[in-house]
């Protein structure tokens, strides 16, 4: 109550609008100039769980602008040291931190996983993948840019509104537009615009006032002056992106065919002798399932890592909710890896089913 006492006294928010706040998953992509001020204000207002997903690491060039670090940063990756400073923000929140790159391999799997994607990216590459993702797992997207003076603020994909190829058909080539690196960007200008990004979070999770689909704010720092320009939901283009999901398919998970993903439960396999049990979350994720028989292999390179993979015993795939165990089921089927299947439980269950088995073992 003493926390959010300033949002709960606003009469359209109140005690229900706060709890709304609490439930919502908001992933935001890119942790740099954008990220940093969105991350900043979701994490005080108390939005449930936040994810951030960013290779990159701290540069002292970034301190100009990204203001969730500091020269302790320096070296760190974005999204593991944007985490730790909004832990110290709001020690109450669940943050889920992804020191990677966002690729077709996952970001379907990440989206499904939360109710509204930031898209705080300075390439197009990451902008157009951004857009189809979304598209085709039906999630609005926050979406924001900037250029040394100017900024833009948009919500794709929002109640079958327009999407960011509605407004951007085709993709430029690459270097024909220079980021900030190359032309520079006025310090504030990110904070100002990843601001509008994080108030049009907000508006989004709370149902509140009229949240900028079919429309594109463009700012103008030097004369302050805003400016919206409507935007239509353009058919041929929602249609274009559709028609492509065999192939962005194809690139997720290695097929276009169906495949029968046969769950198991760890309890029907734990006493098989001939048994492999595989963790495809990333290497950092928590918490760790302590047991000889576990190989971890992160699902982005698992085909790079074919050889470690028994081709004689069960192999028992997990991850932390069963979606990624899946499409490591697909691409080995379709790599021809035979007998493989994916664990109805998570991680956290495993490691507790594991620690039963392994007492009764004790006791007996």
């Amino acid at each position: 109550m003493d926390r959010y006492n300033r949002h709960i006294i606003l009469s359209e928010i109140g005690p229900k609008g706060q709890e709304k706040l609490a439930a919502a998953r908001v992933l935001v992509v890119g942790a740099g100039g954008l990220g940093c001020p969105v991350l900043q204000y979701l994490a005080a207002a108390g939005v449930g769980t936040i994810g951030i997903i960013d290779n990159d690491v701290v540069e002292e060039s970034n301190l100009q602008r990204q203001i969730l670090f500091g020269s302790a940063s320096l070296g760190q990756n974005k999204a593991v040291a944007a985490k730790d400073r909004l832990n110290d923000l709001n020690n109450t929140i669940q943050i889920n931190a992804y020191p990677e790159k966002l690729t077709f391999h996952n970001a379907m799997e990440l989206f499904r996983e939360y109710d509204i994607i930031v898209d705080g990216t300075d390439n197009f590459e990451a902008r157009y993948l951004i857009n189809d993702a979304s598209v085709l797992s039906n999630k609005p997207v926050v979406f924001g840019a900037i250029h040394k003076f100017q900024g833009q603020v948009s919500v794709f994909n929002y109640n079958n509104g327009p999407t960011y190829r509605c407004v951007f058909p085709n993709k430029p080539g690459k270097h024909s537009v220079p980021n900030c690196s190359e032309v520079g960007v006025l310090g504030v200008l990110p904070g100002i615009i990843g601001t509008l990004l994080a108030n049009e979070v907000l508006k989004v999770i709370l149902g509140l006032g009229k949240v900028l689909s079919g429309k594109l704010l463009c700012y103008d720092a030097l004369s302050s002056q805003v400016t919206t320009i409507n935007v239509k939901r353009k058919e041929v283009k929602i249609q274009k992106v559709l028609q492509d999901k065999k192939i962005f398919q194809k690139r997720i998970l290695g097929t276009t065919r169906k495949v029968d993903f046969t769950e198991v439960s760890l309890k029907e396999v734990m006493e098989k002798q001939d048994l492999q049990l595989i963790d495809v979350r990333e290497l950092h994720e928590q918490p760790k399932v302590d047991d000889h028989r576990v190989l971890r292999i992160p699902l982005s390179r698992i085909e790079q890592h074919l050889d470690e993979i028994s081709d004689r015993k069960i192999k028992a795939i997990f991850c932390q909710s069963g979606i990624r165990s899946k499409q490591a089921v697909s691409v080995l089927h379709n790599l021809q890896v035979n007998n493989c299947f994916s664990l109805k439980e998570g991680a956290s269950e495993i490691n507790r089913v594991i620690k039963e088995s392994f007492n009764r073992v004790t006791n007996e």
